[in-house]
């Protein structure tokens, strides 16, 4: 089957593949662009799944102050090579991830950093205000649960809703770079300042 060279190229500006995947998947997919698009994305999270154990020892250290400068944000962003650290792709995943920590001001990177003891008071506080409602302790122990969940979900950066789309968590837009700059990427840390804060 023989694709337009018009489609290839409108495929490679919209997700950035090479020609040849661009072809590839128009072939696979009957020259439909949206269809191609979502088979080069379950191909490319498929791939991410397997780079997700590979060492990311490279990367930038990255600032970003908010206009007004009140607001800063200084992020570690690590991948497998410094070739893929000084792309604009990489340089552009990095702004955003640090906009989306301004914006959202997440506790830390994922649940298993956050610290136990704070943990432990949620928890507290959680138990405690669904007792008040005069629940059974069954019942209240599925409702910590839930909301621990979504503390969880509130506070962790990975598992936020993307600032620019709050259908995605953040963790799919680090997948999405993965999958197109074809290393493993991850947030190493963060720190948050803001003007007169403790």
């Amino acid at each position: 089957m023989e694709v337009s060279a018009a489609v290839i190229k409108e495929l490679r500006q919209r997700t950035g593949a090479g020609i040849m995947d661009c072809k590839n998947a128009l072939i696979e997919c009957g020259e439909d662009i949206e269809k191609a698009i979502e088979f080069m994305r379950k191909k490319g999270l498929a791939k991410v799944a397997k780079k997700a154990g590979r060492t990311t020892a490279e990367g930038s250290i990255i600032s970003y102050i908010h206009p007004g400068a009140k607001l800063g944000v200084l992020l570690e962003l690590n991948c497998e090579t410094d070739f893929v650290a000084r792309t604009l792709d990489f340089q552009n995943l990095a702004k955003e991830i640090s906009m989306h920590i301004a914006a959202m001001n997440p506790l830390c990177v994922s649940r298993e950093d956050v610290p136990p003891e704070v943990i432990k008071k949620e928890k507290e506080i959680l138990r405690a205000e669904a007792q008040a409602s005069g629940k059974p302790e069954k019942v209240v122990e599925r409702i910590v649960v839930g909301r621990l969940e979504k503390f969880f979900v509130d506070n962790c950066l990975l598992e936020q809703a993307y600032m620019r789309d709050p259908n995605v968590p953040v963790r799919a837009i680090i997948d999405d770079a993965i999958a197109k700059l074809g290393e493993n990427i991850t947030v190493r840390r963060f720190t948050r300042y803001q003007l007169n804060e403790a």
